[in-house]
């Protein structure tokens, strides 16, 4: 009866199955002409980890603590608002679509917990498109930064797919959260002095700068 009402639409049954299709497809003919991408499988894991939620999270808050700095904490502040609703918006649609992932999908401990066991939408792709565009756009850093920023996020894209991990429609769901989500969080940027208030008010220290400094 649960899967019954599980069952998607036949419309959104064939979208998948040809998703499907395209991407066995596309893997299949990117390690034919490409066969030394089979030798890059640490690279993608590398990549898979370096994009991963957790470590962003446990990255940022130490960042945050350890650079009590007042000309830093504005972005470090909204950086933290957009981990968080990627999270929270990649959580919800991951457990309400509950897509499966690809069975070529092996050896992921990272993502065998809670919601992550679902494939749609790709929380990497989400949350790699969204770093880029808020350091790209929303907290510009210098234009030598650009290339960089841009590879990783492209390649951590393409190596969801060629590692097993997502359908292209995936990553492609992932690549439009994200870029929502650096929208939203560019509609509700919070201001210094409000992000130096936020930051005193969990810390004993005190920053310069703002009228909260003591």
């Amino acid at each position: 009866m649960t899967e019954t009402k599980r069952r998607p639409p036949e419309s959104v049954q064939k979208i998948l199955k040809f998703d499907s299709y395209v991407t066995n497809h596309f893997v299949t003919l990117v390690n034919k002409h490409f066969p030394f991408m089979n030798s890059l499988k640490m690279h993608y894991q590398a990549l898979e980890v370096s994009c991963h939620g957790i470590p962003w999270f446990a990255f940022w808050i130490a960042f945050t603590w350890l650079f009590n700095n007042a000309h830093l904490v504005q972005m470090q502040v909204n950086m933290l608002l957009g981990l968080t609703t990627d999270i929270i918006f990649v959580a919800v649609a991951k457990a309400y679509f509950r897509r499966k992932r690809p069975t070529a999908n092996t050896n992921d401990p990272l993502g065998q917990m809670g919601p992550d066991i679902f494939s749609f939408p790709s929380g990497h792709a989400s949350r790699s498109v969204f770093v880029a565009y808020f350091f790209l756009v929303l907290y510009p850093l210098h234009f030598v930064c650009y290339p960089p920023i841009l590879a990783w996020t492209t390649c951590i894209c393409l190596s969801r797919i060629l590692m097993g991990r997502h359908y292209i429609l995936d990553v492609l769901a992932g690549v439009c959260l994200g870029l929502f989500n650096g929208l939203l969080v560019g509609w509700l940027w919070i201001g210094q002095d409000t992000a130096l208030w936020m930051i005193n008010y969990i810390s004993d220290d005190k920053l310069d700068g703002g009228d909260y400094h003591v």
